[in-house]
């Protein structure tokens, strides 16, 4: 696809010429603006003076933004492009609730967020106030899977290429965003009043993960120290180029680790030093 396609006005519908079919076919843009105000409906039965429910709320934006970024760059069709940016606005919706009934947005101490997303979007019926004509057929399934699976370890082996894209679409664009979310804001303000324990150095079976260059099992966070090393580690399992371009070009990877490194102990201090060592060994991610 041109660049000029991206500079056609979002208010009319236009013709796109797809570089793998012979034939056009005419798009409608979708009415973004009808689907932020349904967010911003939906948000606003929440305190928006807690600085965690404004946290997610900025969050939600910058997710959306960035999904769209990495369908743009592999070169979807537009009404693809415009299902990826729908995502990343509602792919944590349910953190609101969380918050609201646990008073915390740790899953372990309260219930999973993305599953608790897609039951208020697909199970009670929210996702009906984002219908939108410009969206693909099937578009409804292929959200409410992207949305039940982005925090989860590992993808199920059943999805088929098109589930598959948007899940990793979703996957990427959410951790790109957690990298600024942890290196903007304290622990307690983003997380809940709940202090973590501290412990000298962060334990082998956390720095095997990063030496493996894969993601650390929520089970094995047990303290501060190891839940910043886990939270790094998500860079590893960034799919897509364009998603290590846009971490490398925001800066935020590198800016926690020397956060990180001027608070930690010498023990923590050489850990994450391996962690920086590795994450530059994996390539175009600092």
């Amino acid at each position: 696809m041109g660049a000029d396609l991206w500079r056609v006005s979002r208010n009319r519908p236009y013709i796109c010429k797809r570089k793998y079919k012979l034939r056009e076919k005419q798009y409608i843009i979708m009415d973004r603006e009808k689907a932020i105000q349904s967010f911003k409906e939906y948000t606003d039965k929440y305190d928006s003076t807690d600085t965690k429910i404004c946290l997610k709320i900025e969050h939600s934006f910058k997710v959306c933004e960035i999904a769209e970024q990495i369908a743009r760059a592999l070169s979807v069709p537009l009404e693809d492009v415009e299902l990826a940016w729908l995502m990343g606005l509602l792919h944590d919706i349910g953190r609101f609730e969380q918050l609201r009934q646990y008073g915390t947005f740790i899953d372990a101490n309260s219930i999973d967020h993305a599953k608790l997303s897609a039951d208020i979007l697909f199970r009670d019926g929210l996702i009906e106030e984002y219908r939108d004509e410009s969206l693909p057929d099937g578009w409804e399934s292929i959200c409410e899977k992207a949305i039940r699976l982005h925090n989860k370890l590992l993808l199920p082996e059943d999805l088929d290429e098109r589930e598959l894209i948007f899940c990793n679409i979703l996957r990427d664009a959410d951790k790109a965003d957690i990298f600024r979310v942890l290196a903007e804001i304290p622990y307690e303000k983003r997380v809940s009043s709940e202090s973590a324990p501290r412990r000298d150095r962060a334990r082998e079976d956390v720095m095997d993960c990063v030496r493996a260059h894969r993601c650390v099992p929520r089970f094995l966070e047990r303290t501060k120290h190891e839940a910043l090393i886990s939270q790094c580690c998500m860079a590893f399992e960034l799919v897509f180029d364009k998603s290590r371009q846009i971490v490398k070009e925001q800066g935020n990877l590198k800016r926690l680790i020397e956060q990180a490194k001027a608070e930690a102990t010498t023990p923590e201090t050489e850990q994450l030093s391996v962690l920086e060592g590795e994450l530059k060994k994996a390539g175009g991610i600092l």
